[in-house]
């Protein structure tokens, strides 16, 4: 860090440059327990003073509600900030637990528009498709959204968890400046297909749950007997039963590394994933969640640290002996399709 401030990196196509880590906002509201709202806008104050600049959010998180409590934030710091939110995960009426994906133009024009309202800007920086509906070709998609840029209510195109195939089709029509997909020490799979057509079409990737969702950090074992009943993790295969009693007993490289630096374990993992902007040769900047002060403290203290080729070898085994998927279906994820 210098002067107390994270690193700077750039987006790809001709997107602003950002803090070289970034705030995933989804907990502040939405999935992961109980939370402290009065410590979560703290946390989002610390971040930019600490030079977190990229701050995601999607309109399904909350069912919009997360959009709703970073509006005043985004509010009073416009000019220092780059929102990023997304649209694709659609409710429906009938069944307000569940999401459908849709990428058709009158949604995406709906959910657009509805985004800008509960945000209260005039634009959004970053606009992502969260997820990809295979029954609308992609370059029909991204043409909606592109039209969306020449119409000022967005700047730049964004996709997650798209594969290496739809990535080239996507930026055929216009450029696209991030791709957003889970990337950490327990999840690789991008790198087969993705992050190569990333760094040669330019693209920086945006790595989502880079800390494992909290698993990589050691703050849980078992999400069935560790955290409360309305904590999604619950739900994800890796986290229960015999695969995290598995899965626990892949931290002991992580925790034998961060020893030496006198580092977290969570240190560890973020410094890993952004030392991969170097492995792979393009703009890779990390969106770690946090709601704490505390925590959006040592993740950024994290950008300070640097692996030797010593301790990346230690690490590189891991995700390949991860017990269990990252979802429970993974058609709706890349590595589904590729």
């Amino acid at each position: 860090m210098t002067n107390g401030k994270i690193p700077a990196a750039r987006l790809g196509n001709g997107a602003p440059e950002v803090g070289a880590q970034g705030l995933g906002c989804m907990g502040m509201s939405f999935a992961y327990g109980p939370t402290d709202a009065g410590e979560a806008r703290a946390t989002l104050e610390r971040a930019l003073e600490l030079g977190v600049t990229l701050y995601d959010t999607a309109d399904a998180y909350g069912a919009g509600e997360n959009e709703k409590f970073l509006s005043p934030f985004f509010k009073a710091h416009r000019d220092d900030v780059v929102i990023a939110t997304k649209f694709a995960l659609a409710i429906p009426p009938d069944d307000p637990t569940r999401r459908i994906i849709r990428n058709d133009a009158p949604y995406i024009r709906q959910a657009v528009e509805a985004s800008l309202k509960r945000l209260d800007v005039d634009v959004i920086d970053l606009y992502y498709m969260h997820r990809r509906d295979v029954n609308v070709p992609i370059e029909d998609t991204v043409g909606v959204m592109a039209e969306l840029v020449r119409e000022g209510k967005v700047k730049h195109l964004g996709l997650s968890e798209v594969t290496g195939a739809e990535l080239r089709a996507a930026q055929a029509v216009h450029p696209i400046a991030a791709v957003q997909s889970e990337w950490s020490l327990f999840s690789r799979d991008i790198e087969a297909q993705v992050v190569p057509a990333a760094r040669e079409l330019g693209v920086a990737l945006v790595p989502y749950s880079p800390l494992g969702r909290g698993f990589l950090t050691g703050t849980f074992a078992d999400a069935e007997t560790d955290l409360t009943a309305d904590d999604f993790r619950r739900q994800q295969p890796r986290f229960t039963g015999a695969n995290a009693a598995a899965n626990v007993a892949l931290l002991e490289p992580v925790r034998t590394v961060a020893e030496a630096h006198g580092a977290s374990l969570g240190q560890i993992a973020l410094a890993w994933v952004q030392q991969q902007a170097a492995v792979h040769g393009l703009p890779v900047i990390p969106i770690p969640g946090t709601r704490k002060v505390s925590r959006i403290e040592e993740n950024t203290a994290a950008t300070g640290i640097t692996l030797t080729e010593t301790e990346l070898s230690l690490l590189e085994p891991i995700a390949s002996e991860v017990a269990g998927d990252r979802y429970a279906d993974m058609t709706f994820v890349s590595a589904g399709r590729e």
